[in-house]
């Protein structure tokens, strides 16, 4: 399983290194959830997650003060025989020497940060789970319309990019273009982000590669964004059936996560921009308990209702 090197980590959350010698990038984290080793210290190892990263805070660190020199000795050798990723010391506080030497000679960072053990814990098992979510790329665009995640997706030279561009200028924000990077972060929700090599670039074809965040604005630009409705663009045929009341909802499934899908038909004169906005507001409409195809027919019904 691939996981987040401990210098990524550490970068991540503005830690300090407190054991130079060892090499961060070499060691890596592959679980997103966290250890406080107490009942470690006090010698109990029976179900002891060693792969986690492991919170030393206040308490821990006060027991560990108050035990003698030989059976603290002995607590820090039987903790760190174990095949710990990182060790996390809290509100700035810095472990004995003897702490440091051993972890050394047993290959185990020790970090240290400033943060309140509670704030800091949360925020790690937050950001692990995205960094070791499971991730594809798929080629399309995703933009934030009005706050919406909006997934395009498309045939090549459809028109994707220039849909995304428009937007951009009408105030909405882009993620990326071309690839998409989406992680499931739990069972309901993918979050989209972009490759770094290619973050904020548009491809217009006949004009060639714009950066959007110095030609717009850091305003016009966002890293990352939860994957709310997915927009198909395909050549409209004249033979084919389209939708055109929107009863039933459809769907498309990346990582086991479904996610509502429109399939919009392009003819010339139709204004992509303002179709995907109104989707937005549309889907978020859905969301707040407000469905317009089913208002509509509840209010045919009642008319017809009403006439017989």
């Amino acid at each position: 399983m691939k996981g987040v090197s401990v210098q990524r980590f550490a970068d991540l959350f503005h830690m300090k290194n407190l054991t130079g010698e060892i090499d961060l990038n070499a060691l890596e984290i592959t679980v997103s959830e966290i250890n406080r080793p107490a009942l470690q210290f006090c010698g109990y190892f029976e179900h002891f997650s060693e792969e986690r990263v492991q919170i030393v805070g206040m308490v821990e660190y006060a027991y560990l003060q108050q035990l003698e020199p030989e059976r603290r000795k002995k607590a820090f050798e039987d903790f760190l025989a174990h095949d710990i990723p990182c060790i996390i010391f809290c509100r700035g506080l810095i472990p004995a020497d003897d702490f440091i030497h051993a972890a050394i000679r047993n290959n185990v960072a020790v970090l240290s940060t400033e943060r309140k053990t509670s704030s800091i814990t949360s925020e790690i098992i937050r950001v692990l789970n995205e960094e070791l979510a499971p991730c594809i790329s798929i080629h399309g665009v995703l933009v934030d319309v009005y706050g919406e995640g909006l997934l395009i997706m498309g045939e090549s030279g459809i028109g994707k990019s220039e849909a995304a561009l428009e937007l951009i200028r009408r105030g909405h924000r882009l993620v990326t273009d071309d690839v998409v990077e989406i992680r499931r972060i739990n069972e309901r929700t993918l979050i989209g982000t972009s490759p770094d090599v290619i973050r904020y670039f548009i491809e217009l074809r006949g004009i060639g590669i714009i950066d959007v965040k110095a030609l717009y604005g850091v305003e016009c630009v966002k890293e990352k964004q939860s994957i709310d409705f997915v927009i198909k663009l395909e050549d409209w045929k004249r033979d084919n059936e389209y939708d055109r009341m929107g009863m039933e909802e459809e769907y498309i499934e990346f990582l086991g996560v479904k996610v509502v899908c429109h399939s919009l038909p392009i003819r010339p004169g139709r204004n992509l921009a303002v179709i995907c906005e109104a989707a937005a507001v549309n889907h978020r409409q859905k969301k707040m308990g407000y469905n317009a195809a089913q208002e509509l027919y509840r209010r045919v019904q009642e008319n017809l209702s009403r006439e017989s």
